[in-house]
């Protein structure tokens, strides 16, 4: 580690839990290849995270947020102090490899066009299944609904080498990611106002607008405990993930595609509160309409994300359609019987 000259920053946002952290940094103090300075965004903790950095890791950069300003913000923050041409995003509940840095800074370096590269995220809890949040490689269908290589809604496959190709996706996940600084510069940073879920998907897909690529990196490997923060089953986590995936469409989706896309995924919505209701799950059914309520409240994020889009915009809609699955994820899952994410992917 070289906090002089990095080539890399490697952010860690951090709330709380001092063992999950250790952990993390004992990994990532592990890193063999190019130089890194580790920054920590710790995010209004009331525990002893802070003393513990201060006094066990001198090396260890620390911005302190006085209050909790939300996982979007706090990535944000490590941002904006870094030194390093590449920032990696990390999530402190992750555990990497040795080697899992260097494949990373080679796909940046080897084409200008690619803006992003996410390692293969395997199970820490299941080490020889995927990880839900970001398996080897996002993607997305036409109506916001996020899947992964190796992770279709609840499905969650075992790693078989079935994804193994180092190849372009749609987006990378904020648990382990590599950005080039100067597309960060570019296109901006998280969305503030998603709080947590989804950014790193709005994100890239504003990436995909300004004409970069994302690349799902498998010769990197790190692991990632689920819900190391929050809760998969959550009120809190539910309603995010409701709200910010229609915020995200109604951001990056142009208006004519719109027309046909949200008033279907209206549909789904409706779909998923009646059948919450049925199954007697009311939190999921609050989170549905606190999710729709979540979007009339932060209009304004739709259109400073739209006007954004429209400044960047280097690309025609049909071409990312190509990175995309052309239909729904969702009745394919819930209606089909599709349970393996690669039957979906292009």
């Amino acid at each position: 580690m070289n906090r002089t000259d990095p080539i890399v920053t490697v952010v860690i946002p951090h709330l709380e839990g001092e063992k999950m952290l250790r952990r993390c940094l004992a990994a990532v103090l592990q890193t063999r290849g190019p130089d890194f300075e580790i920054l920590i965004v710790d995010d209004g903790s009331t525990d002893s995270s802070c003393e513990m950095i201060d006094k066990d890791y001198p090396d260890v950069r620390l911005v302190r947020n006085k209050t909790t300003l939300g996982f979007a913000a706090a990535c944000n923050a490590g941002i904006r102090a870094s030194q390093g041409r590449y920032v990696a995003l990390l999530n402190d509940d992750a555990v990497v490899t040795p080697d899992w840095l260097a494949p990373l800074v080679r796909a940046l370096e080897s084409d200008g066009s690619v803006a992003a590269a996410q390692p293969k995220i395997l199970s820490l809890q299941n080490p020889d299944r995927f990880d839900y949040s970001g398996g080897a490689g996002g993607e997305i269908d036409l109506f916001g609904y996020p899947f992964a290589r190796g992770r279709l809604f609840e499905t969650i496959e075992e790693d078989a080498g079935q994804y193994d190709i180092q190849r372009p996706c749609f987006w990378a996940s904020g648990a382990a990611v590599l950005f080039k600084r100067s597309a960060l510069d570019r296109v901006g940073l998280f969305e503030e106002r998603f709080f947590a879920h989804m950014e790193e998907i709005d994100l890239c897909w504003r990436m995909h607008w300004a004409g970069y690529q994302v690349l799902a990196v498998p010769d990197a490997v790190v692991r990632h405990q689920t819900a190391g923060t929050l809760a998969t089953s959550s009120l809190q986590k539910m309603t995010l993930n409701h709200r910010n995936s229609l915020l995200m469409i109604l951001r990056n989706h142009t208006l004519s595609a719109l027309l046909f896309i949200f008033p279907l995924r209206l549909v789904f919505e409706a779909a998923t509160l009646a059948w919450a209701l049925v199954k007697g799950q009311p939190e999921r059914a609050l989170a549905v309409i606190a999710g729709l309520a979540g979007v009339v409240r932060n209009w304004t994020c739709v259109t400073t994300g739209r006007k954004t889009v429209r400044a960047i915009s280097q690309v025609s809609e049909s071409m990312l359609l190509h990175y995309m699955y052309r239909g729904s994820a969702a009745v394919a899952y819930y209606a089909r019987g599709v349970r393996r994410s690669g039957i979906l992917t292009h």
